[in-house]
């Protein structure tokens, strides 16, 4: 299922999120089209680093946030920046700009430390030398803590070639019991991230989302805008 649109317009303008998907667009043109390869070699996360187990170009302690900007392809890069564009706009509008992008930074890291633990458990010394690197994780923070937010919400998706009207809470669950299962499977595939996909780190960036949503819910400290279901607006 591929998501067009979520029908909500934000009350403010999402600068943070707006920035994430520019600085990303940036890091994958001018950065990583020149050298691909190199540039993915040079700037990605090694989980064999953090336990010593090979010598990765960067500190694994950088290296967690490089890696959250880099892309593997075309499909790769435009895939993640639709989800972001979709559901990270709302988020930052309940949580405020300065803590919507402290949570989408400790999603990623969160979700790179989920993956690099599955790696070093289940995995195989050559998983941990493969280098992991992407927005995905920080963006099913993002989703999880959508999906606590506005559950209500309607999401357009395309399911074949038909656009069709789900709520949030569906389309959002459903993408989560996929990545659950993928990444369990992966477990007793060849390869402990799923054949190439790093399943844990969603899983674990989702789970990160909607436990810091409701957190902060039950908190007082956020409110989700009241939205008029029907036009899609703040209300």
């Amino acid at each position: 299922m591929l998501p067009l649109s979520d029908g909500l317009r934000a009350r403010n303008f999402p600068f943070v999120n707006t920035a994430l998907i520019v600085a990303n667009f940036a890091v994958w043109i001018f950065y990583e089209l020149p050298h691909l390869n190199s540039s993915i070699y040079h700037a990605s996360f090694y989980p064999c680093a953090v336990d010593n187990a090979c010598h990765a170009p960067e500190p694994w302690g950088v290296s967690w946030i490089t890696a959250m900007f880099l892309h593997g392809s075309w499909d790769h890069i435009l895939g993640n920046m639709l989800f972001l564009f979709i559901f990270g706009k709302n988020v930052e509008d309940a949580f405020g700009p300065l803590r919507y992008l402290g949570f989408y930074f400790a999603g990623g890291f969160v979700a790179m430390m989920t993956q690099t633990m599955m790696t070093l458990l289940a995995g195989t010394a050559a998983d941990a030398r493969v280098p992991n690197l992407g927005a995905s994780g920080a963006i099913a923070a993002v989703m999880g803590a959508y999906m606590i937010l506005y559950p209500s919400s309607r999401v357009t998706t395309l399911v074949l070639i038909f656009p069709v009207k789900i709520p949030a809470w569906y389309f959002l669950g459903a993408w989560f019991l996929y990545q659950l299962v993928e990444a369990n499977f992966g477990l007793f595939s060849a390869s402990a991230n799923g054949g190439g996909v790093a399943f844990f780190a969603h899983v674990g960036g989702f789970i990160f989302g909607v436990l810091v949503a409701i957190g902060l819910t039950s908190s007082g400290r956020v409110r989700p805008q009241d939205y008029d279901t029907a036009l899609g607006v703040p209300v």
